[in-house]
């Protein structure tokens, strides 16, 4: 599958998995990469319609990995790649025979990615989590809510993808750039609970400063602050607003009508109070439209808080093109943008196997060799007879 973009020409392996791993590898195939999914033989694929997205960009071949010659399969396919991809727990894809030892020994020039929330040690490796789990640990997850409440899950966005994939990515690329100088690849062990904590980084600066305290709803960029929040409009609907600098505070009073109004000084935290309730009649009197049009073109930083299908119509995604429609599918546009080396739009997701011929005879075997291995259950294809 060859293709543009800035890694064009960079061939990934992914072992299938769910969450991180599958929107890493949708990111480097996203900017061109050529990435081939390695998927269970029975086509089984936990929560594959919530992957559909995540899947795009790739070719899939089909593999029972307990069988020595899928493994052999796969390390034909290491051969002539730049990286592996898994997100098996700990010691899972050495039960393969597919462990960073097997992988790097058919080619030291592998980049070995491996995906997990806690990571590769540890007293915690070998225990199961999803994202809720990781960011608990880090003390992310208490950071969010509202005073007085409970945490707040914030989606699976906080863990699996920007503290799980884009760390992956981030890794992958940073040991692919080191391997121009060292001729080496290298394990890459990304943990979700790493990622997370890394973002934390500010917090814990101004935790230490005393700046931030540790009940929720309490400090700026929690909702304790009056403008920095998110309030009801007459319709029901919402808008944020995010006037922190001065400038843009007075802009928000401006647009409330508040200007010329007595109000108490917002840099005293006693005061919050007040003025989230000054705040909050104001916005009741009209509708998030309304309110947007008012504060159109200022800086006050008020914006209306759309739905998904709302966000993907809005005049600014349209004109970034933001949103695209591949084999009916609507879906986020590749991103980031590049000036020079634009990848073209993704291919759709691949069916289990709708590769395995054509990848088999990549890795070197026979028309007959391909259909031993489909007759005798190692491979499987869902595709018809001949190459795809």
């Amino acid at each position: 599958m060859p293709g543009s973009g800035p890694l064009a020409g960079l061939r990934v392996v992914e072992l299938a998995a769910i969450g991180p791993a599958p929107y890493a590898c949708m990111m480097l195939a996203d900017l061109g990469a050529e990435v081939v999914r390695v998927d269970r033989a029975d086509g089984a694929r936990s929560f594959a319609a919530w992957h559909t997205v995540l899947d795009r960009g790739r070719r899939s071949i089909a593999l029972d990995l307990k069988d020595p010659r899928a493994v052999e399969v796969v390390l034909a396919l290491v051969r002539r790649s730049d990286v592996l991809i898994e997100g098996f727990r700990p010691g899972v894809a050495e039960r393969l025979g597919l462990g960073p030892d097997a992988c790097r020994a058919a080619n030291p020039r592998l980049v070995y990615g491996r995906m997990t929330g806690w990571g590769q040690d540890g007293p915690l490796a070998q225990t199961p989590g999803h994202d809720i789990n990781y960011i608990a640990l880090t003390g992310a997850l208490d950071a969010i809510g509202r005073a007085g409440g409970p945490p707040v899950p914030p989606l699976n966005l906080l863990g699996d993808f920007a503290g799980g994939g884009m760390l992956l990515v981030n890794g992958v690329l940073s040991a692919l750039y080191e391997r121009l100088s060292s001729g080496q690849g290298q394990v890459v062990d990304a943990a979700i609970v790493d990622g997370v904590s890394g973002m934390l980084g500010m917090l814990v600066g101004m935790t230490g400063d005393g700046q931030w305290h540790e009940a929720r709803g309490a400090n700026l960029l929690d909702g304790g602050a009056p403008f920095y929040d998110v309030y009801a409009c007459a319709d029901g609907g919402h808008v944020a607003v995010g006037a922190l600098e001065e400038r843009f505070y007075r802009a928000l009073l401006d647009g409330l009508g508040l200007a010329e109004t007595p109000l108490p000084d917002r840099a005293d935290q006693a005061n919050w109070p007040e003025l989230r309730r000054r705040f909050a009649e104001r916005f009741a009197t009209a509708t998030r439209e309304e309110w947007t049009a008012r504060f159109e073109g200022t800086e006050a930083c008020v914006t209306p808080v759309l739905g998904l299908a709302e966000a993907a119509r809005h005049p600014h995604a349209v004109a970034r093109r933001g949103f695209l429609s591949t084999a009916g599918l609507h879906q986020p546009a590749p991103a980031p943008r590049f000036g020079r080396s634009e990848a073209p739009e993704p291919a759709a997701a691949p069916a289990p196997g709708e590769h395995t011929r054509a990848i088999l005879a990549e890795c070197g075997l026979s028309a007959d060799g391909v259909e031993e291995l489909l007759s005798a259950g190692a491979a499987r294809s869902s595709a018809g007879p001949g190459p795809r």
